[in-house]
């Protein structure tokens, strides 16, 4: 039999494992979903960033409801309110990124994208600290913009900003449809709304190129790698990893796109965009963990 100072090691270890293994699974979730994005681009020429988002919503959300069978029955009108205003988040946020990746490199749009979510970790925290990590950010899109990509588009910008407002949106809306939905049922019923939504403006921007088979497939590659695959690993790790270091791994995610960018899409990196990147990653680290001492 085990002692009890054995027992105790053994169930550190195990848990040790546990947690390395959620932090692999949330940087694979990251890695998909840049790359994802990367693969999406390659695919503008064929379908439009419209008829692109159109392809990834529609697969992910028949994939989510083969998957999750979601109930729809038992809910109250509120709960409903709420799946629709997500799916609204959901498909802006997703067709304002895409356009934004169609007109910027990778990285400069994830970085001005992630404004949002900083920006909504700052304002919850309201600590003196926060300012302090959103002066760091700021730092970074002023050198992004003015120095970091030369002839940054000003349309490119405003777009990846205004995703990053309905990603901070995506957010809230994210945690209040958790609690009224089991497991994933509210994510599934959310992007269906989204699909629904980007299916006209896919149909108007792409038109039969949408029936195209290689263009079916990839879109379907660029749902898999941006939509489920991320989502099934973050489920995941969730399990596992406290929501905080969850947050803090996600702040990776600039880095991950401007990596992503540069590996696929061959959009160079220069000493400004990387101090750019890593400064918005650094704030982001620092006013999550600020948070999470905070609370």
């Amino acid at each position: 039999m085990l002692t009890a100072e054995a027992q105790a090691g053994t169930t550190g270890a195990a848990g040790a494992r546990g947690r390395i293994g959620s932090v692999a699974l949330v940087i694979g979730g990251i890695v998909s979903l840049q790359f994802g994005a990367s693969v999406a681009v390659l695919l503008f020429p064929r379908a439009g960033a419209l008829g692109v988002v159109t392809l990834r919503l529609v697969v992910a959300s028949l994939v989510l409801l083969l998957v999750c069978r979601p109930k729809v029955r038992g809910h109250k009108r509120g709960d409903w309110a709420t799946v629709l205003a997500f799916g609204v988040a959901l498909a802006g946020m997703n067709s304002l990124f895409y356009e934004a990746i169609d007109r910027i490199p990778l990285g400069a749009a994830v970085t001005l994208e992630f404004l949002g979510p900083l920006i909504l970790s700052v304002a919850t925290s309201r600590r003196l600290l926060s300012l302090v990590w959103a002066s760091l950010a700021l730092g970074g899109v002023v050198l992004l913009g003015r120095e970091g990509f030369d002839g940054l588009n000003l349309a490119g910008a405003g777009f990846a900003l205004a995703a990053g407002g309905l990603w901070a949106a995506y957010i809230l809306l994210s945690a209040r449809t958790g609690q009224h939905f089991p497991q994933a049922d509210g994510l599934a019923l959310a992007m269906t709304v989204a699909a629904l939504l980007s299916l006209p403006l896919g149909i108007v921007s792409a038109g039969s190129a949408l029936l195209n088979p290689v263009t079916l497939g990839l879109g379907a590659a660029v749902a898999l790698m941006s939509s489920v695959l991320p989502y099934t690993l973050e489920l995941l790790a969730l399990r596992k990893l406290p929501a905080s270091g969850f947050a803090v791994m996600m702040s990776l995610e600039p880095a991950a796109a401007a990596t992503a960018g540069f590996l696929v899409l061959h959009q160079a990196l220069g000493w400004a965009e990387v101090l750019a990147i890593g400064l918005v990653v650094i704030a982001s680290v620092g006013a999550v963990r600020s948070a999470g001492a905070h609370s």
